[in-house]
């Protein structure tokens, strides 16, 4: 066992996790008290970050601990949830890129985070192209079926 204690929370006008439609949309992390902000000095020299954060809403009952079809989908096959991005996922850990659209002290306002408001942030690191994929990205055709609204814009202002 180990303990994890949040960096920042996101402020966000979406309240409620949905399975699509993040595009477009402003978030904002807000470092905690025990984080200096000088802790995101140089950050806003960088493109994108990719943003480490916890599913605390996900129903601990909930969790999933072997297969099943990606969204509840029976169209879809039955794979593992480690081959999904689910927030039902053992440790309930999430992460996504995001563009960096500018720090302001202690908070770092990014676009296109899928995350809810209050989301506890675990972590910030900056995206290198060093750590991108070092070839093709291959995924299977119900993946991209899933995500074809994903980033979307259609919720709050653009």
């Amino acid at each position: 066992m180990f303990e994890v204690t949040p960096i920042g929370y996101v402020q966000t006008l979406r309240v409620a996790s949905e399975d699509d439609f993040w595009g477009g949309m402003e978030s904002r992390i807000t470092l905690t008290d025990a984080v200096e902000s000088d802790a995101l000095a140089g950050i806003e020299e960088f493109s994108h970050a990719e943003i480490i954060y916890l599913f605390d809403q996900a129903p601990p009952e909930r969790i999933v601990h072997g297969a099943r079809h990606p969204r509840n989908n029976p169209a879809w096959p039955k794979v593992g949830i480690f081959a999904q991005r689910d927030t039902t996922r053992p440790n309930r850990i999430g992460s996504t890129i995001v563009k960096i659209v500018r720090r302001e002290g202690a908070e770092l306002v990014v676009a296109e985070l899928d995350a809810i408001h209050g989301t506890p942030v675990l972590d910030i690191k900056p995206v290198m192209a060093e750590f991108l994929p070092r070839g093709p990205v291959k995924q299977p055709a119900w993946s991209t079926e899933l995500m074809q609204n994903y980033w979307a814009r259609g919720f709050g202002p653009a």
